[in-house]
């Protein structure tokens, strides 16, 4: 009998990172999760209340279930503290912190990947710009050495697998660490075409955050004067409603039934930004909703130019709104899409995991 344990970063952002951490939990329901932080809005998940949670010492901290960005410089500390004595197999679903959690000395440590830490190497400048600036020159310091603490933890992982190719090359460039590819899981079960609908608007969903570039698709929108539906919540919100015109509508934090509905009567999914994979593309072609992104990133695995949506090769206002307008003048077929998104179903996720596991365990 092998004793596994399984860690994820936090549940503070419901999206596709603790999607994976779902779909580890069905496979190894007994094992527990080892967790940083959960913010309050979740605890009342049915699925959550399922796991054997064990939460570090960030979560008794004030303030703990409503924010974590305050809590960055602990991070690399709690997810050290740790105990996994005892486990044999170790499954790490890490974005940020989570892969440099330290294993005992026999156990088996897979890390599946989603992201190289972007706090550190992508939106270290937003990050401490967004401090008072008395506070920015040791802000500047630390990232400095949570760079260092990035690399040699990564170290501590025994086999990685990324979610695309793209965050692949990254880990190789960064750790310099080969990385299996295995793309995340999307409940295609629950994004299934609804009945006919008249596609009457434009859709973008995700926190609003800055390195998102919703600020593209709003200003494409307005542009072409056409209606534009954001979901989705973040620092950022404020300012893209002074720029959204009398045709955007911002709908907040939703949940997925409710993702569905609106990707159900949307002409497209507009994508923007740079993503390591993206799990909300899948989702759209899924319901035959097509996706416009920039041909960058995840999007460049996910989407299918002219066949299950359009790339874009500018990261503008203007490339967007071409894009729209050569989306507009294209049929996309439902069946089609539905099909191309079967590749990155929830079986063939757990089928695949399992094999890769059984070929790493019996390597050691």
């Amino acid at each position: 009998m092998m004793r596994i344990a399984l860690a994820h970063e936090y549940f503070c952002n419901m999206g596709g990172a603790e999607m994976v951490a779902r779909v580890l939990h069905e496979m190894f329901p007994d094992a527990p999760v080892y967790t940083l932080q959960i913010y309050d809005r979740h605890r009342g998940a049915a699925w959550l209340r399922e796991i054997d949670l064990r939460t570090s010492f960030v979560q008794r901290l004030p303030f703990a279930g409503r924010t974590h960005e305050m809590f960055l410089p602990l991070l690399p500390y709690a997810i050290e503290q740790f105990d996994f004595s005892g486990y044999d197999l170790i499954l790490s679903s890490s974005s940020l912190i989570a892969k440099g959690l330290i294993p005992p000395p026999d156990a088996l440590h897979i890390s599946y990947t989603q992201s190289r830490q972007r706090v550190a190497w992508d939106l270290s400048y937003e990050y401490i710009r967004a401090l008072p600036f008395f506070l920015r020159p040791f802000a500047a310091s630390y990232m400095h050495h949570l760079r260092l603490w990035d690399v040699a933890a990564a170290q501590r992982v025994d086999h990685f697998i990324a979610n695309s190719r793209f965050v692949a090359r990254r880990l190789r460039q960064l750790y310099h660490r080969d990385a299996a590819v295995l793309y995340p899981p999307a409940d295609l079960d629950l994004f299934t075409p609804l009945e006919k609908r008249a596609r009457a608007y434009y859709v973008i969903v995700g926190r609003l955050v800055r390195y998102k570039r919703f600020d593209l698709a709003i200003e494409a929108c307005k542009k072409l004067d056409v209606p534009l539906r954001v979901i989705g919540d973040g620092t950022e919100r404020k300012a893209l409603e002074k720029i959204a015109g009398a045709r955007v509508e911002f709908l907040g934090f939703q949940p997925q039934a409710v993702i569905r509905e609106q990707l159900a009567g949307a002409r497209a999914l507009l994508f923007p930004g740079i993503e390591d994979f993206g799990i909300t593309l899948v989702e759209a072609q899924a319901m035959g909703c097509p996706v416009i992104a920039y041909a960058a990133g995840g999007a460049l695995e996910s989407v299918r130019d002219g066949e299950t949506g359009i790339l874009f090769q500018v990261q503008d206002a203007a490339a967007v709104a071409d894009a729209i307008a050569r989306a507009a003048t294209l049929c996309f077929d439902a069946e089609r899409m539905r099909a191309h998104a079967q590749q990155f179903s929830i079986p063939h996720f757990k089928t695949r995991l399992r094999e890769m596991i059984q070929q790493y365990w019996d390597a050691r």
